[in-house]
């Protein structure tokens, strides 16, 4: 099979290597797709935390594609079924995954691209947002994860505010649903009234602006990915307004799962559309131009997915 072998150096190496044989408890993937998530972006540019080059489709973990094996013990998965699920190698065109982390797509999906660790996620944060009606909620950064958060938020009657430095970004936030959306800079906007803000950005300026959104008892929600070492907060702040800080990017396999099914009834339901969030498709020989997509957030971005 062909995979992606970050190298470090802001290009990755497209190679063969021996397809994986499934073991107990797992499935063969023969994958359709991987989303190319944000937090990605640090190993393809290089950072000396990480020994390159990396492992061959590492660390590619938003994958869907269809069952071509199975190992022994795997119950009700059956070979040829479609699914979406938790793999950590998908920059390739096979991945070896545990079936029960997967989650079976209806024939309803069939030909559509569906992520479902990067759905889960939003879907996870979503939940420990506890969104109400009529609740003002501010959305710092309308990414990928950002633009499902104000889909979702608005159709819980939620009345957001996004808040993006690129312009492009808030003027599709508006169409995702915000009532309003706001350059990450405007001073005047960020004032502390908000009783629900949600962090999408994983760096420092957007930290300092949720923090400085946040109203007094407010629920901080930390949904960023801040991988880049030390954050500073001014905690006098935080005390004064007695926030309640939640942070909710979780790793646990098993909320994944349960994230995944709760983002994929929300799509068929209709209450989440994130096909128009998907808006470059790149083939895996090309999975630079991906990084570079997401290094540069030209106009009209919001997230790139692998094709295979």
């Amino acid at each position: 099979m062909k995979a992606a072998v970050l190298q470090g150096n802001g290009r990755a190496a497209i190679e063969r290597c021996r397809e994986a044989v499934p073991g107990a408890g797992e499935v063969l993937l023969r994958l359709e797709g991987c989303g190319v998530c944000a937090s990605t972006l640090p190993a393809w540019q290089g950072r000396p935390w990480f020994a390159y080059p990396l492992a061959a489709g590492s660390p590619g973990h938003e994958p869907w594609g269809r069952i071509v094996a199975v190992g022994e013990e795997v119950r009700g998965l059956e070979v040829g079924e479609r699914v979406t699920g938790l793999s950590y190698r998908a920059y390739a065109e096979c991945d070896v995954a545990d079936a029960a982390e997967l989650v079976p797509l209806p024939a309803a999906l069939d030909g559509r691209p569906f992520p479902g660790e990067a759905l889960a996620c939003a879907w996870n944060v979503f939940e420990r947002a506890a969104v109400r009606r009529d609740m003002p909620v501010a959305v710092v950064g309308a990414g990928f994860i950002g633009s499902v958060l104000v889909q979702l938020a608005t159709a819980a009657g939620a009345r957001v505010t996004a808040f993006s430095r690129r312009a492009w970004s808030r003027a599709s936030a508006r169409e995702q649903g915000a009532v309003d959306a706001r350059p990450l800079d405007d001073e005047a906007a960020l004032r502390g009234e908000w009783p629900c803000v949600i962090e999408c950005t994983g760096t420092q300026a957007g930290l300092d602006a949720a923090s400085r959104l946040a109203g007094i008892r407010a629920r901080l929600v930390i949904a960023g990915y801040h991988q880049e070492g030390l954050r500073q907060v001014d905690m006098q702040d935080w005390n004064w307004k007695g926030l309640d800080v939640i942070n909710a990017h979780e790793r646990e396999p098993a909320r994944y799962v349960h994230g995944m099914r709760a983002a994929l009834a929300a799509v068929l339901s209709g209450r989440l559309d994130p096909w128009p969030l998907f808006t470059h498709s790149v083939p895996l020989a090309d999975i630079d131009r991906a990084f570079r997509l997401m290094e540069e957030r030209p106009a009209g971005f919001t997230k790139a997915l692998l094709c295979l």
